[in-house]
């Protein structure tokens, strides 16, 4: 099957890609991988960028790349990475389909840096939090303790203080990340619009805490195909 279009994120771990089949869109995270690029129709392909590029002259002869200037919100600095403008569009579109009575919204897109978004409804931006993300604390504690070892596959345990230190090490992180968003929601009492490749993991602590959140895995996705 062709695909119609295809739109492509660089992140700074995994590519994130949004195919549309006959009006049907797919998301799907793949390991950087330059041979994908060789065979797709450079007029229905547009890319943005917040990873590493690579050197592939069909993406880098492409002109429908997406910056900052593309984004239709207001007060928006230029400096803003454009997964986190992305991600405030698709979330300002999504809310307004949906019609939300929130005057705002807090987006958490959980990635290799957890970045905090807040947008009002009307799009504008109101600034924003960065925070290492749950495998970037893990490895910053492996690399700056001695006797830190890395625990491996991220599964974050039930207990609250629990004894073993590879555990001890998952259950920080989980918590100092849970903790900025529940500080924002109280801050701000807007709700938390969850995405990124760690929200499978963060939603559930998230409900368990109560805090008035949901959860949009490909929201970035959806802000470029709302371009």
């Amino acid at each position: 099957m062709k695909a119609i279009k295809t739109y492509l994120l660089i992140g700074n771990s995994r590519w994130h890609w949004a195919i549309n089949y006959e009006n049907q869109w797919n998301y799907s995270h793949t390991k950087a991988k330059e041979d994908m690029l060789n065979n797709l129709n450079t007029k229905s392909f547009k890319w943005a960028s917040v990873g590493e590029l690579p050197t592939n002259e069909t993406l880098l002869d492409n002109f429908q790349e997406i910056t900052i200037k593309d984004i239709p919100l207001k007060n928006i600095p230029l400096w803003l990475g454009i997964d986190r403008a992305l991600s405030a569009l698709g979330a300002v579109t999504k809310a307004k389909k949906n019609k939300a009575i929130s005057n705002g919204i807090i987006i958490a897109d959980a990635g290799t840096i957890l970045s905090v978004t807040c947008i009002q409804l009307d799009g504008t931006f109101l600034g924003g939090q960065l925070v290492p993300g749950l495998k970037l604390q893990i490895s910053a504690m492996v690399g700056g303790a001695k006797n830190l070892k890395d625990p491996g596959i991220l599964k974050i345990p039930s207990e609250m203080f629990p004894r073993q230190t590879h555990e001890a090490m998952q259950r920080g992180s989980l918590e100092a990340v849970t903790g900025c968003l529940a500080n924002a929601q109280k801050h701000l009492n807007m709700p938390i619009w969850l995405c990124g490749g760690d929200s499978d993991l963060l939603i559930h602590e998230l409900k368990r805490q109560q805090l008035n959140v949901e959860h949009h895995p490909n929201l970035v996705l959806e802000g470029m195909i709302e371009l």
